[in-house]
């Protein structure tokens, strides 16, 4: 559908999930990909295997978003391997569920920390670069969550609402230099966080989508390319769902 050739795309936690959806959606489209990952080191091997036929394309780096010397650390690399890059999307996010009266202080931080703060300092650092080459897309995975916040999640919801905000208001700030900032927030999508549902919970959350039926990562990863191309080169601050009509 779009055309990445020639261009390079970072991907944080693009190993599993949606995350891997939307790294092998741009490698099909001929990008050269940095995805990565924070610990799950069986999944980031098995993601490997399955994009052998991709190898000369794909480069997979371990570290955590919530460190800014490692953050720092990364875009050192990028500029020391490729020069520049074209697309970052902010994928890696984590949930720690629980009613707030019960919440873990610990759970309320490390939510925010990935969810929130670790967006910052890849926008930071990432803006730095962008703004000398003059163009850029940078694309934020929210979550309808956001909107709807379920009991048990205030904190994964705050996350997101924080993140809407965090896109809107960059936005305004990188337009001139060529940048665009916008939010895809998809609603339940089969990964593994659907899998382990109890099957009650499953139904109940069914019942709710007007289109009857989860998204795939494949369907979330084809919005993240659009607002990724030069095509929507006039589309910026905007939050777009993918929720079967939530």
């Amino acid at each position: 559908m779009f055309d990445f050739e020639g261009q390079t795309i970072i991907i944080t936690g693009g190993t599993r999930g949606i995350g891997k959806g939307i790294s092998e959606a741009f490698l099909k489209a001929g990008a050269r990909v940095i995805t990565t990952y924070s610990t799950n080191e069986s999944a980031a091997a098995r993601f490997k295997r399955d994009n052998e036929q991709f190898a000369g394309s794909l480069d997979v780096r371990k570290f955590d978003v919530t460190g800014y010397e490692e953050v720092e650390e990364f875009f050192r690399y990028i500029e020391t391997e490729y020069g520049s890059f074209e697309v970052l999307v902010n994928n890696a996010g984590i949930r720690k569920d629980s009613v707030l009266a019960m919440m873990k202080e610990s759970d309320w931080h490390d939510v925010m920390n990935v969810n929130l703060t670790g967006i910052f300092y890849m926008c930071k650092l990432a803006v730095m670069s962008l703004m000398r080459k003059r163009y850029g897309r940078i694309i934020n995975i929210g979550s309808v969550m956001e909107r709807y916040a379920f009991e048990g999640q205030a904190n994964y919801a705050a996350s997101k609402a924080g993140l809407v905000a965090l896109t809107r208001s960059l936005s305004k700030e990188v337009a001139t230099r060529g940048i665009t900032v916008n939010c895809v927030s998809p609603g339940f999508i089969t990964t593994e966080l659907i899998h382990d549902l109890p099957d009650k919970l499953r139904e109940a959350y069914l019942a709710r989508i007007p289109l009857k039926r989860f998204g795939e990562p494949e369907e979330v990863a084809a919005c993240v390319l659009f607002l990724a191309s030069r095509e929507a080169s006039y589309v910026t601050g905007s939050l777009l769902e993918v929720a079967g009509g939530l």
